[in-house]
């Protein structure tokens, strides 16, 4: 998987590797199991402090993405509660909400969107 950086955007780092991440996840171009590379490897290639990558790792590592182990490194473990799964998601997309209702983007746009969304990243599951 290539992962880039966006040195002009208003986005932290980590939250922009932290996002790749899990899109590719749900988009199964990495899969549970696999290792992720190591924190001196992803810094180094794409041009980023180490202290960023490991904060990204950690980040995943609390959100239940991956696992820390001592011989292979970052690896993805999806830890599956849904509820608490449920519980996040719904504190995310209360402020993503709040900001499209200040926008004046509609409950039907909304659901368009999330439906377009989410047959996007299912159907890449699938595949």
């Amino acid at each position: 998987m290539i992962w880039s950086i966006d040195f002009e955007s208003d986005e932290a780092f980590y939250i922009q590797l932290r996002n790749q991440i899990i899109v590719g996840i749900a988009q199964e171009r990495i899969r549970e199991g696999d290792s992720l590379p190591s924190v001196r490897q992803l810094a180094e290639s794409i041009g980023i402090n180490m202290h960023t990558v490991n904060k990204a790792y950690s980040v995943l590592k609390q959100e239940g993405f991956i696992k820390l182990d001592r011989r292979r490194g970052a690896v993805i473990a999806l830890d599956v509660d849904k509820l608490e799964a449920t519980r996040q998601l719904q504190e995310e997309l209360s402020v993503i909400l709040a900001r499209g209702i200040c926008k004046n983007i509609t409950r039907e746009e909304v659901h368009d969107l999330v439906d377009v969304i989410y047959d996007y990243y299912a159907g890449k599951c699938r595949e």
